[in-house]
């Protein structure tokens, strides 16, 4: 842990610092530019291009598949095959775009360090010697004195030593929703870095105001270097489905060597053929049983799913993610912009002893007004229209309308109070016509109030104090009849300047009963999360020169109370509902405050009853073994720090879980990074976040992750429709030559053959799996266990008994129609017959498992029109190596007669009877345990 400047006053800041007000001399900042070094952030893990690339090669599987193409070349170069070269050129192209793909986005994902570099200032105001001047940014050093004003990017972290209402939007690096206000006084050395208000941190913005501050970090020592930090310390997490297609892969490549070996070996002891000839049977059959178009497949079905992601306002920026939402099982969210509406908004307002339900005022970071806004109605004259007149008038924002609407200028809160007055049918630029500004006492953050001074003036009164010398005005306006100071502020202060309350149209004294209650009343809506602001006035008596906050900000008049917060977002509450039907569990991650958090979580729905709230300190103060168990029972998190977040992703999956993390700060880069899935807001989302995240919200709306986590799992069905058929189709021929060759039988397939079964079982029908709608129910299932196999499901048995039973039916035929002779030209009938039933059976097994669930006619049977035109297709391809005598030579079959072709088909498709009855068993199997777990309901419960 570094110096605790926070804890310091300024003086000492600047001692510790060898520093002075007037900053450093030209001499002294370039000797310690030489010392520090540049203040900009340093790549600490250089990337690899070709490192990068290479990688793509070490899976097992795709490691079996170069060299079963390499043994196939060489063969076919060796004999003049150029079946084997086909199959050979077809398996190296798909391992390279597979490599290729990879490449491109592994590579863009270490981008992020770029993004974060971004974030510096190209240049800075220092104070040189007692001069200003302008210094590249990476110039800047500790000791420089720095000059803010509104609009500037803060260089460097450093220490507050002016502050002229100077507020600072520090989202990026704290997720604070509201501007931070900045003051000059040492903190308590415990202060956690959100609320260390006297001090600026690199990257963040002035929003209003002015000030100076001595730097106390540059470069990688600033909490913006502390983070690029963790960002590059986090290795990029692999997503479920990559981790299961990896083990499968392992243990397919090791299966299939094995089987290979042994077709090899019993061949070659009986004799039963030339020794290349064998062993160009055994790689053939090892092609054919590795679903070399698997990755192909799986990256047109994910790339499939993140277009029509991107439809519901997702962006994709590495393909695993569009399964891996799917997969999720809890989801890490930010509050502001994502969960809310990123937009104050006055919820509640207490005047006249009565309370104002105020929903859907407010305005967009953009200026938006929303267009939902009903008016509030006030009496003329009521303590209600007394303080929407204040909310108008004692107001620094503006609003103006363009194309797309009302827009407002200026603080967020002050914006939301115009949109609250515009409800009441205010103004500000109309109401200032007739109440002009004649004084001001500007609010700071030690007074915790603004106070604005009116007159009632005609027109005549207007154009003449407007003509008037600067001197003579301060005269003119003392002298006036009818001015009136309007306050805002804390209620405490607010409250502690009236003597007297407008009630019921008159204005009495203010007594110690009621300014109790209304100390209560504060209390019970912060309790709620909101933000609440205090309106009072007092009309001036003539004659008052001074305009000092002691002799005006006295004997006000107490109007009433005004309560804001960002607005929950209604689609994201429903959102909320459609996660817990999933069996998601959402979780709130936020830099506001502890009451606020809890506030709007509890109203989204997430936090409910025996769920717990923490903030980043009662976290640091938990044993990590204790958070570990207890990470499942809290629901929110406030006022966190970049290491809580990582902390609380990886207690998430310590626990099994599968984590999305949504962020759009600097702040959350490194769990972005560090979850199993990290979405980036596109609208608010700094570079940082949207680089180091797996996906990108295009609206920064919850919603969208959930009709995303929909997508994610109509992927993650399509791909195991895919595996189901393309390892059921594989065992198939892989069992029939090692039934085959174990009891005896001359092989009922030649290499070629197998090779064109394999080429239209991974072609056509298998990508049109890809394309398989929607099954209804979801999204009303639990997520997959992640350690789950793609295999679990009962998919293993399926996967078993559909090969035997391929076996079965096609050795079945092919062994009745054996002849006698081992001739090859008289086994090419038998061999043909064998070759179009476990064609025959592949396609009417896609044709049944495209719906796992439900029937294929209750679904639709012509739902997929690209699996009908596909299996069509590789019909018409199968008849044609039979019947068309050029194709029929090289594939050595011969035509056959009707009678046999439709015993062929008749056969192969026990397959698809058999596998509608299995589900037609399964959709009972569910039925009955509904049935059991309704009856084990009470009956009282369920009414």
């Amino acid at each position: 842990m570094g110096e605790l400047w926070h804890a310091y006053p300024g003086e000492e800041v600047l001692r510790r610092l060898d520093s002075s007000p007037l900053g450093l001399s030209d001499e002294e900042a370039q000797r310690r530019l030489a010392h520090h070094g540049p203040n900009e952030l340093v790549q600490i893990r250089e990337v690899s291009r070709l490192k990068i690339f290479l990688s793509q090669f070490l899976d097992l599987l795709v490691v079996v598949l170069i060299v079963a193409a390499f043994l196939s070349a060489a063969i076919g170069f060796a004999r003049g095959r150029a079946e084997e070269l086909y199959d050979a050129l077809v398996i190296f192209i798909i391992v390279l775009f597979n490599a290729l793909f990879g490449y491109v986005q592994e590579y863009k994902a270490e981008k992020a360090i770029q993004a974060l570099r971004a974030l510096a200032a190209p240049l800075a105001q220092v104070l040189r010697e007692g001069q200003v001047a302008s210094v590249p940014t990476r110039e800047v050093v500790p000791g420089d004195v720095v000059v803010l004003n509104a609009g500037d990017k803060v260089p460097a972290d450093l220490r507050v030593l002016e502050a002229a209402n100077l507020r600072v939007n520090e989202a990026p690096l704290t997720g604070e929703s509201v501007a931070v206000g900045k003051r000059t006084d040492p903190l308590p050395a415990g202060t956690i870095l959100p609320d260390r208000k006297n001090m600026g941190y690199a990257g963040c913005v002035v929003e209003v105001g002015r000030g100076r501050g001595v730097v106390v970090a540059t470069g990688m020592g600033t909490e913006l270097g502390r983070i690029a930090g963790l960002v590059q310390a986090q290795e990029r997490e692999e997503t479920p489905l990559q981790r299961q297609l990896d083990r499968l892969g392992k243990q397919l490549g090791v299966l299939i060597l094995v089987i290979a070996a042994v077709v090899f070996l019993i061949e070659l002891l009986r004799g039963a053929g030339e020794l290349v000839e064998l062993f160009l049977t055994a790689v053939s059959l090892a092609v054919a049983a590795i679903p070399e178009g698997l990755p192909a497949v799986v990256t047109i079905t994910l790339a499939l799913g993140l277009q029509r992601m991107a439809k519901r306002q997702a962006l994709i920026r590495k393909l695993p993610a569009v399964e891996a939402l799917g997969s999720a099982t809890v989801i890490c969210s930010d509050k502001t912009g994502t969960l809310t509406l990123g937009e104050m908004n006055v919820r509640t307002v207490l005047a006249d002893g009565a309370y104002y339900q105020v929903e859907g005022v407010g305005f967009s970071p953009e200026g938006r007004l929303l267009r939902d806004a009903r008016p509030v109605v006030a009496i003329p004259g009521s303590a209600l229209d007394r303080l929407l007149h204040v909310a108008a008038l004692n107001n620094d924002a503006s609003l103006t309308k363009g194309e797309a609407g009302w827009k407002v200028q200026g603080d967020g809160t002050e914006g939301a109070l115009l949109a609250l007055a515009a409800r009441g049918g205010l103004r500000r630029e109309e109401v200032e016509r007739a109440l002009p500004r004649v004084g001001e006492i500007p609010f700071t953050s030690e007074r915790k109030m603004m106070t604005t001074v009116h007159a009632l003036l005609g027109p005549e009164d207007v154009a003449r104090l407007r003509a008037m010398p600067e001197a003579e005005r301060e005269a003119f306006v003392s002298g006036l009849h009818g001015r009136t100071a309007y306050v805002k502020g804390a209620p405490e202060r607010v409250l502690d300047a009236c003597t007297h309350v407008l009630a019921e149209g008159r204005v009495r004294p203010l007594s110690t009963a009621e300014r109790d209650d209304l100390v209560e009343e504060n209390q019970d809506l912060a309790l709620d999360g909101l933000r609440v602001l205090a309106f009072a006035y007092r009309e001036l008596p003539p004659g008052l020169r001074e305009a000092s906050e002691g002799a005006v900000e006295r004997d006000l008049v107490f109007l009433g109370l005004a309560g804001m917060m960002d607005a929950p977002r209604a689609d994201a509450i429903r959102a909320i509902e459609d996660c817990k039907d999933a069996g998601i569990e959402v979780v709130m991650i936020t830099g506001d405050q502890k009451l606020t958090a809890v506030a709007v979580a509890r109203e989204m729905g997430i936090l409910g009853e025996g769920e717990a709230a923490l903030t980043g300190e009662e976290l640091d103060a938990l044993d990590p073994e204790e958070f570990e168990r207890g990470v499942e029972r809290v629901r929110v998190y406030a006022r966190v720090n970049p290491e809580h977040k990582l902390r609380i992703v990886e207690a998430f999956r310590k626990k099994g879980q599968v984590v999305a993390m949504t962020g759009d700060g600097v702040n959350d880069a490194p769990a972005l990074k560090k979850a199993d899935l990290g979405i980036a807001m596109g609208i608010t989302g700094t570079d940082v976040a949207k680089e180091s995240a797996d996906m990108i919200l295009t609206d920064d709306n919850f919603a969208s992750i959930v009709h995303a986590v929909r997508e994610g799992r109509v992927v993650y069905d399509n791909v195991r429709k895919f595996v189901r058929y393309m390892l059921s189709t594989n065992s198939g021929e892989v069992l029939l030559i090692l039934v085959a060759a174990l009891l005896g039988m001359p092989l009922p397939l030649i290499p070629i053959q197998i090779l064109w079964v394999n080429l239209i079982t991974d072609g056509f029908p298998a990508l049109a799996l890809g394309v398989e709608p929607e099954e209804p129910g979801v999204m009303a299932r639990r997520p997959r266990k992640p350690k789950a196999s793609i295999l679990s499901g009962g998919m293993a048995f399926h996967i078993l008994w559909v090969g035997v039973l391929m076996v079965v039916g096609a050795l079945g035929l092919y062994a009745a129609y054996l002849p006698a002779t081992t001739d090859p030209l008289a086994l090419r009938h038998p061999r043909t017959i064998a070759f179009l039933t476990i064609s025959l059976f592949q396609v009417f097994h896609v044709l049944a498992i495209r719906v796992w669930e439900q029937s294929v006619f209750t679904a639709g049977f012509f739902r997929n029109r690209f699996l009908i035109l596909a299996v069509v297709l590789t019909v018409a391809l199968q008849l044609t190596v039979i019947y068309l005598p050029p194709l029929a030579a090289v594939f050595g079959t011969v035509p056959l007669a009707l009678e046999e072709a439709l015993l062929c088909t008749a056969v192969a498709s026990s397959v698809f009877f058999t596998v509608e009855l299995e589900k037609g068993i399964r959709r009972r199997r569910g039925a009955t345990r509904a049935t059991v777990a309704r009856a084990a309901v009470p009956s009282e419960a369920v009414a």
